[in-house]
């Protein structure tokens, strides 16, 4: 069985007269998590969306699951969470499940599993407008496993949060991945990449390096991340 979940094969996006991607070449392992790591700007959300499905391309191939992106067959294997939580604000934490999970086809059985997976069970009669910033993100990261997809993209999911709450989040991408999932998690916090097993490190519109944080940090001869993609850019340069 192929080891990908996703192949990306010479894409080509622009933004105006401006190349975003000109050929990028990338695959993403299944069954772990995979770290999509780099500054801002460097086209991370715009690989997310073309793996979605949602994002204009002007050539190349992305397959995800055995599918071109964005095929109707993958609405139910694939979930995007987007850097801004995707949830009613109006509405109760459970009033928002039993809407998605209505929208998704996802048995009704599955709202009390995610909720106790994202640690929020207790919260369910909250509005989520009543809620703090970390845990409106783990109710829209609930959302998103209605359903048990096969692959989960999380856009910047730990932005803004402390880190006890990042460390809570990944223990629930953990707790994922172990059910069988695959995760891509994006994010520009470079010492998110030691929580990661795999690694893209992106710098504008290219894929710098396929690593692992291990490999990483001993190819670079650092135990700081960030210092380790600051010596991949030279290495680059040079």
């Amino acid at each position: 069985m192929d080891d990908a979940a996703v192949h990306v094969r010479g894409l080509r996006v622009t933004r105006g007269s401006t190349a975003v991607f000109d050929g990028l070449d990338v695959s993403i392992a299944r069954g772990v998590v995979t770290g999509l790591l780099g500054p801002s700007g460097c086209g991370k959300t715009t690989l997310m969306r073309a793996i979605v499905g949602v994002q204009k391309v002007a050539g190349g191939t992305v397959t995800v699951l055995g599918q071109p992106a964005g095929s109707a067959s993958l609405r139910r294997r694939v979930a995007y969470d987007t850097q801004s939580a995707s949830v009613y604000g109006d509405l109760t934490v459970l009033q928002n499940l039993r809407y998605f999970a209505r929208l998704t086809g996802a048995p009704r059985k599955d709202i009390a599993r995610v909720l106790e997976q994202v640690g929020l069970t207790d919260q369910g009669d909250q509005l989520v407008d009543s809620l703090s910033g970390g845990q409106e993100n783990r109710v829209s990261l609930a959302v998103a496993m209605l359903g048990r997809p096969e692959l989960i993209i999380l856009d910047e999911p730990t932005v803004g949060l402390d880190p006890l709450l990042r460390a809570e989040l990944w223990r629930v991408f953990r707790a994922i991945t172990g059910a069988g999932a695959t995760l891509l998690v994006s994010s520009h916090v470079m010492d998110e990449a030691l929580r990661c097993d795999r690694l893209l490190l992106m710098r504008e519109g290219r894929v710098i390096a396929v690593t692992t944080p291990q490999d990483l940090l001993r190819d670079t001869g650092t135990s700081d991340p960030d210092e380790a993609f600051l010596r991949l850019v030279q290495q680059g340069a040079g």
